[in-house]
């Protein structure tokens, strides 16, 4: 027995079936294989403006859209996965069990290393499970990552595109108000140069039903130092624009 499984959290279960099983909701015929998981909302709304949306992911706050955009000759899903593992991860499901298989995220992220300047890229190669959500699709001690192949996308794109990047560890915590100097300092011990609140769940998630993931962030605000440093991290508005390109070019390599 697990030293854990006491505890509900880490009482993982390898059935692929569950009660609520994705998607026990309205089915999308020819729902493309290739899609984008966009984390800023403004860019997606502006980019589909008028246009009418293929399927809706329902949640009690409000529907997330999901768009079909006609993208270097390949059909491409594009959604707003929604801020924060459980709806980013339940967003996730909606879409593999559409059918899409093969997706890359693009968001935003702090930085918990210095020397990142705004709209620095950035490529997780793993990810820190300080939350929940990954827990229920991947035991506690298996380390959640992309993978290879859309890593390997991801990079392609940005070295033809000629766009310096980073590669490294991300750290993935429900508490944004919890991030303490202390927590900052040992996640950068642990080789983490980034935070957000997704990652780790998208990786987990992708992994358990066998789908190809993998994400691509751009530095944001900085939690290295003892004073929070904003930056203005999301008004840079061409920056995400250019991520968001950038994501659905190395999702078509993926094809």
């Amino acid at each position: 027995m697990s030293q854990y499984s006491s505890h509900p959290l880490f009482e993982f279960e390898e059935s692929q079936t569950a009660v609520i099983n994705p998607p026990m909701r309205r089915r999308v015929d020819n729902f493309p294989e290739l899609a984008v998981a966009c984390w800023f909302g403004d860019v997606q709304r502006k980019r589909f403006a008028g246009q009418d949306p293929i399927y809706r992911i329902p949640f009690e706050h409000g529907d997330h859209e999901v768009h079909v955009v006609e993208h270097l000759g390949k059909r491409i899903a594009v959604f707003n996965p929604g801020v924060g593992a459980p709806a980013a991860a339940t967003s996730l499901e909606d879409i593999i069990g559409l059918g899409a298989r093969k997706i890359i995220g693009c968001g935003g992220a702090g930085i918990v290393k210095q020397g990142f300047d705004v709209g620095h890229i950035i490529v997780p190669t793993g990810a820190v499970r300080d939350e929940g959500t990954s827990h229920h699709y991947q035991p506690v001690d298996v380390a959640v990552v992309p993978h290879p192949l859309a890593v390997a996308a991801i990079d392609a794109e940005l070295l033809e595109a000629g766009v310096p990047h980073d590669k490294g560890l991300t750290w993935t915590t429900d508490a944004i108000f919890r991030e303490t100097p202390e927590k900052v300092a040992r996640r950068r011990e642990q080789g983490c140069i980034s935070v957000e609140m997704e990652a780790s769940a998208m990786f987990a998630v992708a992994m358990f039903r066998g789908a190809v993931y993998g994400q691509l962030l751009y530095a944001g605000d900085d939690v290295s130092a003892q004073t929070w440093d904003h930056r203005h991290w999301e008004k840079q508005t061409s920056v995400r624009e250019r991520v968001l390109e950038l994501a659905l070019n190395a999702v078509c390599r993926l094809s």
